[in-house]
């Protein structure tokens, strides 16, 4: 058994991509035992996203694979028996097909009453929308979590996964299988995460739903101090072709800010919240931050209380000091990728390569019972 606060729970995860292999990967790397169940068949209309080598797909490291024809009567009968031992299923097919395989919640549950099944979808199982195709800016577009990526001069966008598959999807199913894992050890009795990425997104949304109930955001982008209408809340250009942001909210941080930038006696950025006067003080902070090169405002600003950052690629934020000082990344065979967050006291986790398509069958097959003769069987017969 592995270590981790994770240790000793099973995770049978139906192949799939995006947010589902996400949260197998942070179960995973909080100790739990995650196997990847395969198709034995490449999906031919799958989208042509992955790395040269499975090096790259590093959202299934420290999981193990089984390659299964889920075609075949026995091989659905093999995923069903690698179910009866497990805490939680995750798959993110679109609704219907986990019936239609034969490996819907009620037929899981009669194997094993305690299982969470869980399920990742950008509709969600239910609503008029649920059987369509999408993908995250489908979805973030229709939960409202896109707006207020807009501003007067710019249309809505957001970081493509970040708000939709990740925030929305992988976290809230993340959540949701652990709430009911909890449960079921408690009870003794599994139930079904319907996590929905529209549901998802609007929830993590709560935040700017509670700015824009308060009006400090508009339902007309631009005219808020969040969505890019206040001069001290922005993103600039510098001298060099980089970015530089800057926040300075509170009334403290923002005379740092005129301080440490010489504008406290000009009488655009008096009143921090006369908004008549942000227009002109974007206009002179762009000016302003583009006279020097990203380097030098870091360092002038960085470390400072005027709620400053620069706006690195991920090669330059792997090496910014800050994140190489909490291990932020991680660089594995010579792929960049996130380290486990958040950091516990009590667990450090340890890597491996992720696995090729059904490399730990056997291993896997032995371990739910199956003998050499019964996995011989299984090969012979085409399931594995």
């Amino acid at each position: 058994m592995g270590s981790g606060p994770l240790a000793g729970i099973k995770v049978i995860e139906m192949e799939g991509i995006g947010p589902g292999p996400c949260a197998g990967m942070m179960l995973a790397d909080m100790g739990a035992e995650v196997i990847i169940v395969g198709r034995k068949v490449a999906n031919a209309n799958a989208a042509g996203i992955t790395g040269d080598g499975n090096k790259h797909m590093f959202f299934n490291r420290g999981k193990k694979s089984i390659a299964v024809d889920l075609k075949n009567p026995e091989g659905i009968e093999l995923v069903l028996k690698l179910i009866e031992g497990a805490d939680i299923l995750i798959e993110g097919f679109r609704p219907g097909v986990m019936e239609r395989l034969g490996l819907g919640p009620e037929v899981c549950h009669a194997r094993n009453p305690k299982l969470v099944f869980g399920r990742m979808t950008g509709w969600g199982q239910t609503g008029p929308l649920s059987h369509a195709a999408g993908h995250d800016p489908n979805y973030i577009g229709v939960s409202g979590a896109m707006w207020y990526g807009g501003s007067a001069d710019r249309k809505p966008t957001a970081p493509l996964t970040l708000v939709g598959d990740l925030g929305g999807g992988t976290m809230m199913l993340a959540w949701g299988i652990m709430c009911a894992t909890m449960e079921a050890q408690r009870t003794g009795k599994g139930q079904v995460v319907d996590a929905a990425i529209t549901d998802g997104s609007a929830y993590i949304s709560s935040l700017l739903m509670m700015m824009r109930n308060t009006g400090q955001l508009q339902e007309e982008l631009g005219t808020g101090w969040a969505d890019g209408a206040a001069p001290w809340s922005d993103t600039y250009a510098t001298a060099d072709g980089k970015y530089v942001n800057i926040c300075a909210l509170e009334p403290k941080f923002y005379q740092e800010l005129l301080e440490r930038l010489g504008l406290v006696d000009n009488e655009l950025f008096a009143n921090q919240w006369d908004a008549s006067k942000w227009l002109a003080g974007k206009e002179a902070m762009a000016e302003l931050f583009a006279s020097k090169t990203r380097a030098e405002w870091c360092e002038l600003l960085e470390g400072t209380d005027v709620c400053f950052g620069p706006v690195l690629t991920y090669h330059e934020a792997a090496e910014h000091p800050h994140n190489v000082a909490r291990n932020t990344f991680l660089n594995i065979d010579g792929v960049l990728q996130p380290a486990p967050a958040p950091k516990l006291s009590n667990h450090k986790p340890e890597f491996s390569n992720p696995p090729a398509n059904g490399e730990n069958g056997d291993e896997i097959l032995a371990a739910a019972g199956f003998d050499a003769d019964a996995i011989a069987a299984l090969k012979q017969q085409g399931a594995v």
